[in-house]
């Protein structure tokens, strides 16, 4: 029992330190750094803009109308019957719910779209890791963001990749 708890041990040292010796060429890239960068990145949010431009200000004007109903309601409350009154309420409590619906209806498909469009760049951007990984002979790339530290030996390959992208 000994005998194999020690071989499984001195295994799986073994495999530890040949992991270490496969992995030569480190590079780090700032992900982060490439996306702000990255001139599809602006392309896409005017894009986006424009796509739920007409939306947005549709919701605007709804929720001015319910706040002029609201403010014209606190103004005349005190001379109006309390069954006008009443009924005033219902009727902005159901537009203000009918609001509501549509704008959280609206922000759903805002980020559902956000999220497709930056999918797409980031498999771009992915892409050009990739490549410039390859040409540059690189065994391991990782995100700057994550590595807490890394020596001169891992060379950021950062400008390459947002050339790459451009």
């Amino acid at each position: 029992m000994k005998k194999l708890f020690c071989a499984a041990a001195l295994g799986l040292a073994f495999a530890a330190s040949a992991g270490v010796q496969a992995a030569e060429k480190i590079a780090v890239v700032n992900l982060g750094q490439v996306f702000q960068q990255s001139p599809q990145r602006a392309t896409v949010a005017q894009q986006l803009e424009n796509e739920f431009k007409g939306r947005a200000s549709d919701l605007q004007a709804q929720q001015n109308k319910i706040q002029g109903e609201i403010q014209d309601l606190q103004r005349n409350a005190s001379t109006m019957k309390a069954s006008d009154r009443t009924k005033k309420e219902k009727q902005i409590a159901s537009e203000r719910a009918a609001f509501e619906q549509k704008a959280q209806a609206f922000e759903q498909d805002n980020q559902k779209r956000q999220g497709e469009e930056r999918n797409k760049l980031l498999q771009k951007i992915q892409t050009a890791v990739q490549s410039v990984a390859k040409s540059g002979g690189y065994d391991l790339v990782l995100d700057s963001q994550a590595v807490l530290y890394s020596s001169a030996d891992a060379k950021d390959i950062t400008a390459d990749v947002v050339k790459q992208v451009k």
